[in-house]
C-alpha cells in the first residue's frame, strides 16, 4: 500500500513573535560546519550556504527524492517485475520483515509511489515547511528532526501491525511521515513564538482526514511521524533553554541518540509480535 502523504499546507507567517523562547534558532547553533574544500563544486557550495541561512538541508533531501524517483521510474519502465521484486523486497517498508532488512526503515524514506503526484505532492509540501524550519532551528537539529520522524513513522506501521495483525504484511514507502513530523514541530515552535497557528492546524486537520476519502494512504505513518516529530521537536527546546547544562553540537545530538535509542527498543517490542517468529 503506497502512502501519497502530506497534499499541502498553507505557509505560515514568519513575524517576530516571543523570540525569546525559541533560544537556539539563531544561525543553526552547534550545527557549523568547517568541511575543506576550495570554494568549487558541491563541498565549497555547501561550506559557502551552510552557513548563509539557505535550506541546504530541504534541498539536499528534494535532490536525493529526485534521483531515487527517477531511478524507480525507469525501472519500473524498462524491467518492471524486477523493480517489484527490489521494491517490495529490499526498499518498501514491510513491518513483518523491517528487522531482518533494517534499511527498510531509511530507503523508504526516499522513495515515492511511481505516479508522479505522489512525489509532486510531498516535494511541495516540504518546501512549504522545510524552509522555514531549518531556518528557525538550523542544519543539524532539521536533518535529526527529518529522520527522526520518518523513522517514527515507520513505527507507526509497527504498531499498528501489532494491533491489527493484518498489518504485518503492508508495504508502504513515501516522505509523508517525515513530513507530517515536520508539521507537528513547526506547530510547536510556532506555538511557542506566538504565532497565529490556526491555518497551518486547519491544513493539518485536512492532511489527518484525507485516508478517509483516498485509498492506499498508510495514515499509521503519518500519526507515528506527527506524534514523534512534536516530541523530539519539545526535547530539542528543553535541551536549547537557557540554563542547560547541554551545549552546542550535544544539545540536538544526545536527544537524537535518546530517541534513536528508544525507537529501536520499540521496534524490536513490536517485533516479539511478529507472525513470522
Amino acid at each position: 500500500m503506497g502512502r501519497i502523504g502530506a497534499i499541502a499546507a498553507r505557509k505560515p507567517h514568519t513575524q517576530a513573535g516571543r523570540s525569546g523562547k525559541v533560544w537556539f534558532m539563531v544561525n543553526g547553533m552547534g550545527t557549523s560546519f568547517k568541511g575543506g574544500g576550495n570554494g568549487r563544486g558541491p563541498l565549497g557550495w555547501i561550506r559557502r550556504y551552510w552557513g548563509d541561512h539557505a535550506p541546504v538541508v530541504t534541498i539536499a533531501i528534494t535532490l536525493i527524492c529526485i534521483v531515487a524517483w527517477v531511478i524507480q521510474m525507469a525501472l519500473y519502465l524498462l524491467a518492471p517485475l524486477r523493480y517489484q521484486r527490489l521494491l517490495l523486497g529490499y526498499w518498501a517498508f514491510v513491518p513483518i520483515a523491517a528487522i531482518h532488512e533494517p534499511w527498510m526503515f531509511v530507503t523508504n524514506i526516499f522513495l515515492h509511489a511511481t505516479n508522479v503526484s505522489h512525489i509532486l505532492f510531498n516535494m511541495i509540501t516540504l518546501w512549504v515547511v522545510g524552509p522555514v524550519l531549518e531556518n528557525l532551528i538550523g542544519h543539524g537539529r532539521f536533518l535529526a528532526l527529518y529522520m527522526i520522524s520518518g523513522l517514527g513513522g515507520d513505527l507507526g506501521l509497527m504498531v499498528y501491525a501489532v494491533l491489527a495483525p493484518n498489518g504485518w504484511g503492508t508495504s508502504a514507502i513515501g516522505a509523508s511521515g517525515a513530513l507530517f513530523g515536520l508539521f507537528a514541530a513547526i506547530l510547536v515552535v510556532y506555538r511557542r513564538l506566538g504565532i497565529d497557528i490556526l491555518s497551518l492546524v486547519v491544513w493539518m486537520g485536512i492532511n489527518f482526514c484525507m485516508p478517509l476519502f483516498v485509498p492506499g494512504i498508510a495514515w499509521q505513518d503519518h500519526v507515528g511521524g506527527f506524534i514523534v516529530g512534536g516530541l523530539f521537536m519539545l526535547a530539542l527546546l528543553h535541551m536549547g533553554r537557557p540554563g542547560s547544562r547541554v551545549h552546542g553540537l550535544l544539545s540536538w545530538l544526545l536527544p537524537t541518540l535518546i530517541f534513536l535509542a528508544a525507537l529501536v527498543l520499540l521496534a524490536l517490542g513490536c517485533n516479539m509480535f511478529n507472525p513470522m517468529l
